[in-house]
Formats: structure tokens, sequence, C-alpha cells
């Protein structure tokens, strides 16, 4: 069970709603009015709980567990426990989640001003947003409806944000154009100069950086996260994507719709991941590739070339995946001939 103190829940809901809310079927129609009070871990989850068995990993404790109800897969159906509940999906978690947002809805915007905020006279802040204490808010930048912004966040001139974005505490934003519905949790760092000099024997010039970040739609980035500015480009994060803790994307990059980076994900300048690629924690991508739609780079990869769409890479230098496996399986026998000689 969530703490209370922190989160606020919502329902009961029946199975019946539960079933409506996340596209899940319910394999036994009786059970539509039963009703549950909260979502919880196969392992901690009670006779009152709705939990899900995504990972086949832990079908055993799937089938000790004690939750009323359980989103699943078909194929899992035929070990539940006696008595629960099941909601039968293709995708498990994905109807978890629906169901999960349900029982604790994102908490509204109560509109107020913190009085140590400053905000500049010519910047247009809508009345029904929640600006924190020491907030800083510059010439002309302009806020969407019901947004929230966090202590000592600073919003630099001409920055423009649509509506319902949230924005965690210590978040600095410079020289960006921000979509709606935006998540920046803290210590977000937008529109910061990018890493840009031409060489030069005596001390390397620094290049002027004259682009923007835009970041669309639906977009959320991890805590203390940096996107730098374009150098004369924008740098452009699609909408719908979603960034993990601790990523660095350089000046210039390009991400599609629906890209997802694990954590210390690092992207060298110029770069270009069209829609729905995927990148590992560590991964590390230089500058000036192109990664095609629907591309998975490993965890931990260095890339140094292009990537086709569709394509799953993995290691350093990142290569296709089966030829990677090939390489591991050729220095495994090279390491016992070497270890029995």
């Amino acid at each position: 069970m969530a703490d209370r103190r922190f989160f606020d829940r919502s329902g009961p809901f029946t199975l019946d709603v539960l079933s409506a809310l996340s596209g899940a079927r319910l394999l036994r129609a009786e059970d539509g009015a039963r009703r549950f009070c909260d979502v919880a871990p196969l392992e901690t989850a009670g006779p009152a709980d709705v939990s899900f068995l995504e990972n086949r990993r832990y079908i055993e404790a799937f089938v000790r567990s004690r939750a009323g109800a359980a989103f699943v897969d078909e194929k899992a159906a035929e070990r539940a426990p006696s008595g629960m509940a099941l909601l039968v999906s293709n995708e498990p978690y994905k109807a978890y989640a629906l169901a999960a947002q349900a029982f604790y809805p994102e908490v509204e915007v109560v509109p107020c001003r913190a009085p140590s905020a400053f905000i500049h006279s010519t910047a247009a802040v809508p009345d029904d947003c929640d600006i924190g204490p020491n907030v800083v808010i510059e010439r002309g930048v302009r806020l969407g409806q019901r947004c929230r912004v966090g202590a000592n966040t600073v919003i630099a001139a001409g920055v423009e944000i649509g509506d319902d974005c949230r924005i965690a505490a210590n978040v600095t934003l410079s020289h960006c154009l921000i979509g709606s519905r935006v998540v920046l949790h803290p210590g977000v760092r937008i529109g910061q100069d990018g890493f840009g000099f031409a060489p030069d024997p005596k001390a390397p010039v620094k290049v002027p950086q004259l682009g923007r970040v835009l970041v669309g739609d639906d977009v959320d980035i991890g805590a203390n996260t940096t996107i730098d500015r374009g150098s004369g480009h924008d740098t452009v994060i699609g909408a719908g994507s979603m960034i993990d803790n601790l990523v660095q994307i350089g000046h210039n990059v390009v991400l599609g719709r629906c890209c997802i980076l694990a954590g210390q994900v690092g992207i060298s300048g110029s770069t270009r991941l069209d829609d729905f690629v995927v990148v590992g924690g560590q991964g590390g991508l230089a500058g000036h590739l192109r990664i095609g739609s629907g591309a998975r780079i490993a965890a931990k990869s260095g890339l140094m070339r292009d990537v086709v769409a569709g394509e799953t890479v993995c290691g350093s230098p990142a290569v296709p995946l089966n030829e990677f496996m090939r390489q591991t399986a050729v220095l495994k026998r090279l390491a016992k001939r070497k270890g029995g000689s």
C-alpha cells in the first residue's frame, strides 16, 4: 500500500470499471461487481488489492500471491491461485498502469503564488498556476494554464511553456519552447550552451550557440538531465519521449516521437534518433549519427555508426546483436582453451 502521507488514493473501483479503463477482459464476468481499494505488488497485495504479472520470472510470486485480482496474459491464467479474479490482456503491465492511474490520479494544481517568487511584469502567468517559493520568471516568459513550478526554479527570458506542465524544484530553463503536459523532474537543465568550439593551437575558440531547445507535448524528463540548445539548428525532443535521470543530450540532437532513454545515456551533437528508438542505460552515442525508427541500443553500448530502422545493437563498439553474441561465444571458447593450456 502506498504511504498515504505522500499519495492520495481514489476508489474503490469495481472490476467492471477497471476492465473498461484498462481494456483488459474479465476472465469471469461474475467477478465484475467485486470492489477493490488499491493496487500492490504480488508479494504484498491482499484480498482488496489488484496486482499484475508481466515477467515470467515472477510466476512463483504470482502463484503464492494473496491479491484479490491481477492483470495477466492468457497463458498465465491457469497458474492463478484459487479465488483470484483475472483481468486478461496481451499487455498486462500497460493495463495495470491504466488501472493504477485511476487509483492515483495526477494531483490537481491549486492556484498559488509564493510571496518570495519573482515574476517579471512582462511575463504572462495565468492565475490558475502554482508558483513555488523563490521561483524566478524573467522577462517575456509565457506559461500555459494550470502549470506548477517548484521552488527555486529559474525560467529565463523568452521561454514559452504549454498547458498543464509540472516543473519540479531547482530546474533551469532558457532558450526553449516547451509543449503541453510536460514533466520536468528536479534539477533538469534545458537550454544552456552546447559544447561547441573551434580548435586553435593557443586555446579553443568558443562558438556562439544560437539555436533553441524544442520540447514536444507529453515529454517526461528525469532528474538532473541536461539538454543543450542548438548551435544554429534547434535541439528537438519529440512528443511522448521518456528520458530518465542523468541523461546528457548535446546540441542539435533530434529525438523523434516516443523515444526512450534510460539513465546516464549520452548523445553527442547533431545525432538524430527517429521515432520509438530505445537506448539502454549508459549508452553512449557519437555525434552526427542517424538512428532509424524502432532501433534498440543495448545498455553500455558505445555507438559510432548509423543504425538502420528496427535493428538492435550491443557492445562497444556497438554491432548488430547477432554479431555481438557470436563474438561473445568465440571469446568464451578462446578463454576456455587458454585456461586449459
